[in-house]
């Protein structure tokens, strides 16, 4: 672990952010360029190896190709490290209202609209990926960790088991072995709306193997049902973003999420 006032590379560390599951996040400043602050993002010591390494490279090559207000910004890069734009109001739990979430939401709907309109597809659409901004009116929310993601060109082979799902929004036909498409992230950023919505996602089995089953077989709940101000309406958005095949989803992310909006105005 790196401590305030240590080097790493061209920059002073000012104190951690985070750590997920495989590095630590710093609040950083460039020395040859005082001033701004940035998001160091450094590879723990027991992760430096070829899995983790390639995943931090592919988190920045994807986001650096993506020029939206919505995507987190990448500055630089090196072996085992990241530097990227500081976001400093959590993530999009974070946020209370109702409207706030939506509006969140919209905004990284458009930024996965983006990615997939050049051929990307995050793979890991979730909340703890969604961040926003101290000043969430002024600056809104980000699309962040382009770790899993996939260029729909790549070579894709089912056997490798490298897709890697975050299991409460991972689609039926990852969870397959198919190959992860724009409807791959709409269904993540579905489940991840009725979570921001209702306070889970919608299949929350505490096992593995029922939870993949439920993605596979069971029918989307019908929120109406449960929840007084949920409309009848907002049940059918859902089962179609959450279609078991991806052919019958919405045609874009931004559509999805404008449906819901108007559905539970």
């Amino acid at each position: 672990m790196l401590v305030p006032k240590d080097m790493f590379e061209d920059y002073e560390v000012d104190g951690v952010v985070g750590h997920g599951g495989y590095a630590t996040v710093y609040r950083a400043h460039r020395v040859s360029e005082p001033g701004g602050t940035v998001a160091l993002k450094v590879l723990d010591d027991h992760h430096h190896d070829p899995l983790h390494m390639t995943r931090l490279q592919r988190e920045f090559e994807f986001a650096k190709r993506l020029n939206h207000p919505h995507v987190v910004t990448m500055y630089d890069c090196g072996p085992g490290w990241l530097s990227m734009e500081l976001v400093t109001g959590g993530t999009v739990t974070a946020l209370a209202s109702r409207d706030d979430r939506m509006t969140a939401l919209a905004q990284v709907a458009d930024a996965l609209d983006h990615a997939h309109e050049l051929g990307i597809v995050h793979c890991d659409v979730k909340p703890a990926n969604i961040l926003v901004a101290h000043d969430f009116s002024a600056d809104g929310a980000f699309l962040s960790d382009f770790g899993s993601a996939r260029a729909v060109t790549d070579q894709f082979d089912r056997h490798t088991g490298q897709i890697e799902a975050s299991l409460p929004y991972a689609a039926p036909e990852v969870l397959h072995g198919r190959a992860p498409t724009a409807a791959s992230d709409e269904y993540s950023l579905a489940c991840t709306c009725v979570e921001m919505l209702t306070g889970s996602p919608p299949f929350t089995a505490v096992t593995v193997m029922a939870l993949v089953d439920d993605h596979l077989n069971s029918p989307v709940p019908r929120y109406s049902r449960r929840i007084e101000w949920i409309p009848s309406a907002f049940d059918s958005i859902l089962a179609k973003a959450m279609a078991k095949d991806p052919d019958f989803r919405y045609q874009s992310c931004s559509e999805l999420i404008f449906l819901i909006r108007r559905a539970i105005r």
